[in-house]
């Protein structure tokens, strides 16, 4: 058994790309995205290197393989598109800011081509690793996560849980029942957004259902 984590530099800033990468990309004319695409070839080209290395040896079909990020796009890049559709920018807890990628293959357990679509969240790959692997969950603290895998498979119908919820200081969020609240003090507002009916955050609501506030705060 191993436990492989691969923190892959790129996509990150400084922006910076190979020129090879760079030159192959000659349909893109903004400067500023061609690095980006040539930095994320790069990061393409790192992935393809570790599948390869499971499949040499004989690892691919039983190895959990899990591609994801920390947070979405920042606006420092330079690339006002960057999150589209989604609004806001890493540091922010707009769909642009917490949405990233989580793809997971294991090609023994989970079906390829499977969809899971309720919210989950970086705190659900210890208990669903740790059951994936037969282990127990420790008994000394709170585990946030849930095991996802009996959910990913239909083996259990619903949504893994109730609410989600972020903090940054001031800056506090929850998801539940499929709305969305957030709350600053800096500056002093709230933004409350139906997700079921407007995923992309544009139509702030908070005026129009105060009830809803009260509870999600």
């Amino acid at each position: 058994p191993f436990f492989l984590y691969l923190a892959h530099w790129a996509p990150h800033s400084p922006l910076q790309a190979l020129k090879a990468d760079y030159d192959a990309l000659a349909h893109i004319s903004n400067h500023t995205e061609r690095v980006y695409a040539a930095m994320i070839r790069a990061l393409d080209r790192g992935v393809g290197q570790v599948m390869d290395a499971l499949r040499e040896n004989g690892l691919e079909d039983n190895t959990i393989v899990i591609f994801t990020s920390d947070n979405g796009g920042a606006h420092y890049l330079g690339l006002p598109d960057i999150n589209q559709p989604y609004r806001g920018w890493k540091t922010t807890f707009f769909g642009g800011g917490i949405r990233v990628p989580f793809f997971i293959k294991w090609p023994t357990s989970i079906a390829p081509g499977t969809e899971y679509q309720p919210y989950t969240h970086h705190t659900d790959l210890l208990p669903t690793l740790m059951a994936a692997a037969g282990a127990g969950l420790p008994q000394d603290r709170v585990i946030d996560g849930v095991n996802l895998l009996p959910y990913i498979s239909g083996e259990v119908a619903g949504e893994p849980r109730d609410a989600l919820f972020w903090r940054s200081g001031h800056y506090q969020v929850v998801i539940a029942d499929g709305w969305k609240l957030q709350r600053s003090a800096r500056p002093d507002r709230v933004w409350l957004f139906n997700l079921r009916d407007d995923p992309t955050e544009q139509v702030e609501l908070s005026s129009q259902y105060p009830a809803r506030v009260t509870e999600l705060i």
